[in-house]
């Protein structure tokens, strides 16, 4: 659209004839284009915005012209306040009890003493090669609270055997003894490829650089003593905090309650309804446990789970529970089958032969057969 321009004329006298005038046209002036009439109301509405705003107040003619320049987008006006930035999420702290206890299982003191007495009688894996036994490398107290925490953090999903040689090699990799500073000073390639083998340890390598970071910056390079500061460290969970505050500080404040003592107290009936996650399960047990048992049901019931109540094929037959005491035992009934073998008549003259064997859990086979067939008499 071609822009529309002024008529003014410029009279000038011609150069030939004093008495003639010749008029020109003078320099046009093109017209004043909308936006830059927006973009000084616009302006005008700046000024008034920035006198406005010491009072907290704002005028109608200031919301029409921001309305105008958000249509043309030449400019962005803001009339209200920005809010505020949002603070960081507060980190909840770990319940410690119910507002209503769980009830008593009516036997679970039977049930608890018949796993004593089974327990004094088995080596198992948490025995020799658990989280207690990280510290028993080390002579400084600050190095031996520290290794049980890192202990702890590599023991997520992964069998004791593992965390235990992952461990020992990752002391030796930052050079004989595990501390905040040790770890610092260490590469993620040094500790990636020292914990290599344990569950996730791509993240746990991150956790544990993480983890001595905040320890060096906000607890003088050792390990917290509260449930809540273990909690807010990269990778550690409740389950992990009450068990190193049993280990490391001797403060028994909770359960520790890992996949055993979650599965085994299921199977006892100690929980109606049953728990769905482990923080419901130590919740309902330290309702109604005493609390001298908090400290020690956790070792206890997880050497019983990782030998005789295991996860996929409980020995039911070798557990002094499976006789009453147990709602969840299952012993295997002996299955019996018998063969009967045809009778034969053999070439020569002889007495005629008729076998039955009676077999357990034996599925026979033509190896089987053959042997039981007599072998034919030397001539």
């Amino acid at each position: 659209m071609k822009r529309a321009v002024s008529t003014e004329l410029i009279g000038k006298p011609s150069p030939f004839s004093s008495s003639v005038t010749l008029f020109e046209p003078g320099p046009s002036t093109p017209r004043r284009s909308k936006r830059l009439k927006i973009e000084s109301e616009v302006d005008q509405a700046l000024v008034e915005v920035t006198t406005i705003e010491k009072k907290k107040t704002v005028t109608k003619r200031t919301r029409q012209a921001v309305v105008k320049v958000e249509e043309t987008e030449s400019v962005e006006l803001e009339t209200k306040p920005a809010r505020p930035s949002v603070s960081p999420r507060k980190q909840k702290p770990v319940p410690q009890s119910l507002a209503v206890p769980h009830p008593a299982p009516p036997r679970w003191r039977e049930q608890y003493e018949a796993i004593k007495r089974m327990r004094e009688n088995i080596v198992a894996p948490v025995d020799t090669m658990g989280c207690e036994q990280a510290q028993l490398k080390e002579a400084d107290p600050r190095a031996r609270r520290f290794s049980t925490l890192v202990s702890l953090m590599l023991s997520s999903q992964t069998k004791d055997e593992v965390t235990d040689a992952a461990v020992a090699k990752l002391r030796a990799a930052v050079g004989g003894t595990l501390t905040v500073e040790a770890i610092l000073a260490a590469d993620e390639a040094t500790i990636a490829e020292s914990i290599a083998k344990v569950g996730f340890w791509r993240r746990k390598t991150q956790y544990i650089k993480q983890t001595a970071q905040k320890l060096k910056d906000d607890f003088g390079s050792d390990v917290p003593k509260t449930v809540d500061e273990l909690c807010s460290l990269p990778g550690v969970g409740p389950k992990m905090s009450f068990l190193c505050l049993h280990v490391a500080w001797n403060i028994n404040v909770g359960i520790g309650v890992d996949v055993h003592v979650h599965r085994i107290t299921n199977r006892l009936g100690w929980h109606k309804p049953p728990t769905k996650t482990p923080e419901e399960t130590r919740l309902n047990l330290q309702s109604w446990l005493p609390k001298e048992l908090h400290a020690e049901i956790n070792h206890r019931l997880v050497g019983f789970g990782q030998v005789i109540c295991q996860p996929a094929r409980p020995r039911c037959e070798s557990c002094d529970l499976s006789d009453g005491l147990c709602p969840s035992a299952k012993i295997p009934t002996k299955r019996t089958k018998k063969i009967k073998v045809e009778e034969m008549t053999l070439d020569h003259a002889g007495p005629k032969l008729e076998i039955e064997v009676e077999l357990e859990n034996v599925k026979p086979s033509l190896e089987t057969l053959d042997d039981l067939t007599p072998p034919p008499p030397s001539p």
